[in-house]
């Protein structure tokens, strides 16, 4: 029988600090339009937009409907890259994220975000519950939240965005923002069946500002 050393499990052991995380992740989800970005900008903190971590129109099996590419199904995301991105956040001070072309639906390159110092980072985006059981198991969800609001205030706010930016052709903006409406409460109670809290749009940003200020 092999002699067995005491310490050589010690060997693989890692310290404990090394196991702590740097920071932690602030999920925060909501419909499209719903002011994600622009509340995350304020709070002072390194923002991982989620959105940019869509597949490119052109990878193979991507979902369709309507006939054209159904960019609110999951699977026109890497879910993968992402947590991967997001668990580097936690324990470093830079991390590459990709950049995403909206109106070609194509990543147009990398870019780096200087994390160093920060008490914690948001993840924001329409997907951003796919992330939160991946950093719950992980240790670094800081919290997973959903901002709360009328599905018609949405509504106007995404047309008059995507509009603005010439996301879509106009009648593809017109179909794709009153499916979402009609989508709406099917995904608030998906949320809520993932354990995201519901933030209201008139108290979020303080809410979310007193959370990030807390380092991990």
């Amino acid at each position: 029988m092999p002699h067995e050393n005491p310490s050589d499990e010690a060997l693989f052991d890692l310290p404990d600090d090394a196991r702590v995380p740097l920071r932690r992740v602030v999920v925060l989800a909501g419909a499209s339009g719903s002011g994600k970005s622009s509340i995350a900008h304020r709070l002072g903190v390194p923002v991982v937009h989620l959105d940019d971590f869509y597949l490119d129109h052109d990878h193979p099996e991507l979902p369709r409907r309507h006939g054209i590419v159904d960019w609110d199904s999951p699977r026109t995301w890497d879910a993968e890259a992402a947590v991967a991105a997001l668990l580097t956040a936690c324990r470093g001070d830079r991390l590459e994220v990709p950049t995403y072309d909206i109106p070609t639906s194509r990543r147009t390159g990398m870019e780096t975000i200087d994390i160093a110092g920060a008490p914690a980072v948001v993840a924001e985006g329409i997907f951003a519950a796919e992330v939160v059981e991946p950093l719950r198991a992980e240790g670094v969800l800081a919290g997973a939240y959903y901002l709360d609001q009328s599905r018609f205030t949405t509504a106007v706010r995404r047309f008059a965005r995507d509009v603005g930016e010439s996301r879509k052709p106009l009648p593809a903006l017109v179909r794709r923002g009153t499916s979402l409406m009609l989508a709406e409460p099917g995904l608030v109670a998906g949320w809520r069946a993932g354990g995201l809290e519901a933030l209201p749009t008139t108290t979020a940003e303080a809410r979310l500002r007193a959370l990030t200020s807390t380092p991990a």
